[in-house]
């Protein structure tokens, strides 16, 4: 099994998704582990029962800073457990711009709606007002607007005749514990994740001018020019040829560089079968923390050696300016 993935929790209060993401932790391949439970409150419950299980605990208060201040303190103490991922469950702070930023694409949080309904406080009166037959829960990717980042997953929940908020936060929190560690397991494992990176691959190669997708030998391939004569300068390797890595297929210069890459960087580059003989190095994607802009620029340069001389010709003018 790959290495779990791991992540910090913030908390402010109880701390029972927090609980819900720890019990699944313990489960069989679950693909993260806890390294450490923060919170801004020292007397958060979820604190005691995270270190009853063995967590390491850290707790600051906010009291008498700044925004920025306390958020740098959180952020060093992240860092310092060495987790990679930030997961919010009831961490009652608004976080400053900066620390978003830091930790941009791995930091997700839990609202108490579906989003883009509700975002802010007193969800489920809200949905109840507005004569809502669901409520709901929906994780998302933090971001500098407050409830407003990628949703990953929801879950719908009924809401009954004779609702009331407190009734209705009840059953959803039953949901909150549900769908949590799902999405969690899945976006900090989605690097092995055949499908996501293939879609990731695709939009990058049909980004490309005059690209289309054309199969090739059972690899999902990406040619620049006209359906007829158009040239291969991207395939997607899922394990073909008994390999172990998932990988991004393209050329280069020539069997010096291919060879040089795979011998200085063999956690990102190997030696395909089949391609490699002509040239083609395979750019591992199925690993944590893969750089896409550096997949993109080597999909580019692929993509620029093989397309017409009336493409390139313009762009080699252009770059002189």
């Amino acid at each position: 099994m790959a290495e779990k993935a791991k992540i910090a929790i913030l908390i402010s209060g109880s701390g029972s998704n927090m609980a819900a993401l720890l019990y699944h932790s313990k489960l069989p391949n679950c693909p993260y582990e806890i390294v450490m439970v923060g919170s801004n409150k020292p007397d958060a419950g979820g604190l005691s029962i995270a270190a009853a299980e063995g967590i390491s605990i850290f707790a600051h208060p906010h009291k008498g800073m700044t925004r920025e201040a306390h958020d740098q303190i959180m952020h060093d103490a992240v860092i310092k457990s060495g987790a990679d991922y930030i997961i919010l469950a009831g961490y009652m702070r608004i976080l400053s711009a900066q620390f978003v930023q830091k930790w941009d694409g791995r930091m997700l949080n839990i609202h108490p709606s579906l989003l883009p309904k509700y975002k802010g406080l007193h969800t489920h009166q809200r949905a109840i007002d507005a004569g809502d037959k669901f409520g709901g829960v929906s994780v998302h990717l933090v971001t500098a607007e407050l409830d407003d980042g990628p949703i990953l997953g929801q879950c719908k929940v009924a809401i009954l005749p004779d609702d009331n908020a407190e009734s209705l936060a009840k059953r959803i929190l039953f949901a909150e514990h549900q769908l949590y560690p799902h999405i969690v397991c899945e976006y900090v494992s989605r690097f092995q994740n055949p499908k996501y990176l293939l879609d990731k691959v695709r939009a990058l190669a049909l980004a490309l001018p005059q690209s289309h997708e054309r199969e090739s030998h059972g690899s999902e391939g990406w040619r620049v020019g006209s359906e007829k004569s158009g040239k291969y300068f991207a395939y997607f390797n899922n394990r073909h040829h008994g390999e172990d890595h998932i990988a991004l297929l393209v050329k280069t210069s020539g069997m010096d560089e291919l060879l040089s890459l795979c011998e200085n960087q063999p956690d990102i580059y190997f030696k395909p079968a089949y391609y490699g003989a002509s040239g083609w190095v395979a750019i591992i994607l199925n690993r944590p923390n893969v750089d896409w802009e550096h997949i993109a620029t080597w999909m580019q340069r692929s993509w620029r050696s093989v397309a017409p001389k009336s493409m390139t010709k313009l762009m080699d003018i252009a770059e002189q300016f």
